[in-house]
This record gives structure tokens, C-alpha cells and sequence, in this order.
């Protein structure tokens, strides 16, 4: 298995404006490959604009709020290329797309890194943390998995939210278990 960075990544709308969303960038050597399902804005986006900025977030809030409908996040201008990244973040990557793999259902694209950015020093993992993450990426496959193993991986993920999670854990988690609590999206909405 290829390493997943867990992380927010901006594109550009056709009308300039910005598309945050969480996404895992898959590790390839010194590339990463961003792989969405079909449809998705990035891919429309990527096709366009073969740019994108990757950030990994200094609050999970962001993370749990881009997949729960929460997605105006403060930005700022990228370094290097012609776009924008997360404002709040410890580090950020400035990549751009070298090829792309078509598929139907999802294709590939290769990046390579043209900056990078440290913002904030790490100062340790919080298990809260790392449960928000799981559920948030748990929360956008509620139509793929049966009620049962969400709440089972729910219920286990509680356990370090109980533990370790501070407010904004706790408000992080609070979006993703009404979503989940909502239930699927119906197709087309």
C-alpha cells in the first residue's frame, strides 16, 4: 500500500473563486497523485487549472467541516503558483499536474511538488484528532457501508474522543455525527 497524506487540498473554480476539500494525496516517490471520484469540481478544476495547493490543517474543525457542507475557510495567495491554500496551517505543498490517467471512474493525477512551507511547529498527535479524521473520511462513505459498521467504527472512535478531544474535537466531532445521523445523500442532491 502507497502512504496517504491526509490533507486539504485548494483548487480553482472556473470563476476564480476557491474549492477546498479534504482529499489523501497518494505518495509516489517524489510525486503525489490526487485521485477523485468522478464527478467532482477538482477534476473539472485540475483539467482547467493543472494547479492545486495541498495543506495539512492546524485545526481538525476544517477537515470535519469541508465533509459536513462548512467550507469557508480563511485562505491566503500560494508562493509559487496561481492560486490559494488553506491560511491556518502547519505546513503546505504547491503542486502541479504533470500527467493525467484518465478513468471513469477515477482518474489520476501526477503531481510534482514545486513548494513547500512549514507554518506552525508540530508539537505533538492528539488521538481526538486522529478520530475526527476517521470519521470525517468514515462520514463521506455512508453509502457504501452498511449502518452497522458506521456505528460500530463510530463507537470505537468515541472512545479517544472521550479521552483527549478538546473543543474543537469536540465541535468537530459534533458535525460529522449529526451528518452521519442524517444519513446518505440521495443521488442528485
Amino acid at each position: 500500500m502507497p502512504r496517504i497524506l491526509e490533507t486539504v487540498v485548494t483548487t480553482l473554480n472556473a470563476d476564480g473563486s476557491t474549492h477546498l476539500v479534504p482529499f489523501g494525496l497518494i505518495e509516489e516517490g517524489e510525486h503525489y497523485v490526487v485521485a477523485p471520484f468522478c464527478p467532482s469540481p477538482t477534476i473539472a478544476n485540475l483539467e482547467r487549472h493543472p494547479f492545486l495547493a495541498a495543506a495539512a490543517p492546524l485545526d481538525i474543525r476544517v477537515i470535519a467541516g469541508c465533509v459536513t457542507g462548512r467550507r469557508d475557510w480563511a485562505t491566503c495567495p500560494c508562493e509559487r503558483i496561481e492560486g490559494v491554500r488553506l491560511a491556518e496551517a502547519l505546513a503546505h505543498m504547491e503542486l502541479a499536474v504533470e500527467a493525467i490517467v484518465p478513468d471513469e471512474v477515477r482518474p489520476r493525477f501526477r503531481c510534482r511538488v514545486v513548494h513547500q512551507g512549514l507554518h506552525h511547529p508540530f508539537l505533538g498527535y492528539n488521538r481526538a484528532q486522529a478520530a475526527v479524521l476517521e470519521a470525517a473520511i468514515l462520514s463521506t462513505r455512508l453509502h457504501m457501508l452498511s449502518p452497522d459498521k458506521i456505528r460500530t467504527e463510530m463507537d470505537y472512535l468515541r472512545i479517544a474522543i472521550s479521552k483527549t478531544a478538546g473543543e474543537a474535537e469536540l465541535e468537530a466531532w459534533q458535525w460529522i455525527e449529526e451528518k452521519i445521523l442524517a444519513g446518505p445523500t440521495p443521488a442528485g442532491s
